[in-house]
């Protein structure tokens, strides 16, 4: 094996672009909307350019406190992110899925690279933005699942004990079906990525284990802390209790 991936040459990498033309063409033809999704593939190839700059200045950074800022904004917008399911909700919640993606997600992050990875120095910007991104990608994945789910069995009227279930059950399914494939119908991007850079198989493994606990942890995680802080009147509650004698 090589210690290094193949180079890919912007007139090569044209060649994987023109891929996306037939199924362009076939959206138009079909009356369907190639538009949209023309603007979608040239969004993703402007924002991976830019972001191939930021990261290549990041990972050469050594002020703890710029690494901070970027794990800081990956929280704020995440957890924006995540309520595009229920916008209507999204300034009232917006406080509880920042706590639960921040408790739940920032939790597994320090875990992660502090106890089983353990970083040096701790904020070591290649590993650590990595990671952050896989974390809290997935948790505000979860979280916006589950909270369009409660939300949609309270509208039903279920109590909200029965909401709370059906939402983290239906929050975790992407995640479960993901832990029943890997491996058998699918090699993950980060395993992947280490054997075609010449790691060994069995290393590779290893990394995609703690990147799948990581995964199924901090989503669930940040799922419930969402589901029991986002409980009807909750905060009614805890004043009504405060005022008691």
């Amino acid at each position: 094996m090589t210690n290094s991936l193949y180079d890919i040459s912007v007139s090569s990498l044209a060649i994987a672009l023109s891929l996306v033309i037939p199924v362009l063409l076939i959206l138009y033809f079909w009356g369907l909307r190639a538009g949209k999704a023309t603007y979608a593939l040239a969004r993703m190839l402007v924002q991976l350019v830019l972001v191939g700059y930021v990261l290549s200045f990041l990972f050469g950074s050594t002020n703890s406190l710029l690494i901070l800022a970027v794990l800081t904004s990956m929280v704020l917008i995440s957890s924006w992110i995540a309520l595009g399911s229920i916008e209507a909700k999204r300034s009232q919640l917006y406080g509880v899925v920042l706590i639960a993606i921040l408790l739940g997600g920032g939790g597994t992050l320090w875990v992660i690279t502090q106890w089983v990875l353990v970083l040096d120095p701790w904020y070591a910007p290649h590993y650590l933005i990595p990671l952050a991104g896989m974390i809290f990608a997935n948790a505000m994945n979860c979280v916006s699942l589950a909270a369009e789910r409660m939300n949609t069995e309270l509208n039903r009227g279920e109590t909200y004990w029965v909401a709370r279930s059906q939402a983290l059950q239906a929050a975790m399914i992407p995640i479960i079906n993901s832990l029943f494939a890997v491996g058998l119908v699918s090699l993950p991007g980060m395993m992947t990525g280490q054997i075609l850079s010449g790691v060994s198989p069995l290393i590779a493994a290893r990394y995609q284990i703690l990147v799948m606990c990581m995964i199924f942890s901090s989503a669930g995680l940040s799922a419930a802390i969402y589901l029991v802080l986002a409980k009807p009147n909750r905060l009614a509650d805890l004043l009504s209790f405060a005022r008691k004698p």
